[in-house]
């Protein structure tokens, strides 16, 4: 269970990435993997999601139910239905101050300025290279971050890769006297 401090809500960060960190192509995701969308859905629903105009403008109906959509652009407020509108990364924390819980969802510029502040980490590795991503997720340095849980699962049917849940918690700074 992650809990919220006293200085605000646990902020998580869910993409899926491919093996050099590619997380999309001209606008949209790098693949459809059902599973992903799936657990996308179970992790984020009832929590605050925050996203970039872009991502924003990249999903099919618009603002995704079940949960407090936050939208971070300098455009007008009306071009966004059922979300709230932030001009900077710091207004959008604080529509969700009071959350336990709220997860940065894209895109890659917002997850670059974002990442720095992120208690935990839930990537889909995707076990594949997409050669035209234009899109890509930060390292994930692992002097910083700690893999802690990981499923696989094989491609079949539905899921043209292979790919792995993983999840990753921030290492506490460990201080010298």
């Amino acid at each position: 269970m992650i809990k919220k401090t006293h200085l605000g809500p646990r902020i998580a960060i869910i993409a899926a990435l491919d093996e050099q960190n590619g997380i999309g192509r001209n606008g949209g995701l790098l693949c459809h993997l059902p599973a992903d969308l799936k657990y996308f859905k179970e992790k984020t629903s009832g929590h605050s999601i925050i996203m970039g105009r872009k991502t924003y403008e990249s999903l099919p109906k618009g603002a995704l139910p079940h949960r407090t959509n936050i939208v971070i652009t300098s455009g007008k407020a009306e071009k966004y239905p059922g979300c709230l509108v932030a001009r900077s990364l710091d207004e959008a924390l604080t529509y969700a101050k009071d959350e336990e819980l709220l997860f940065i969802i894209g895109g890659g510029q917002l997850y670059r300025t974002s990442l720095h502040m992120a208690d935990v980490l839930y990537i889909t590795r995707i076990h594949h290279l997409f050669e035209d991503a234009d899109t890509f997720f930060p390292d994930i340095d692992s002097a910083k971050w700690e893999l802690v849980e990981e499923e696989e699962h094989d491609k079949d049917e539905k899921h043209p890769f292979r790919f792995s849940f993983q999840t990753f918690l921030r290492k506490k700074k460990i201080h010298n006297s």
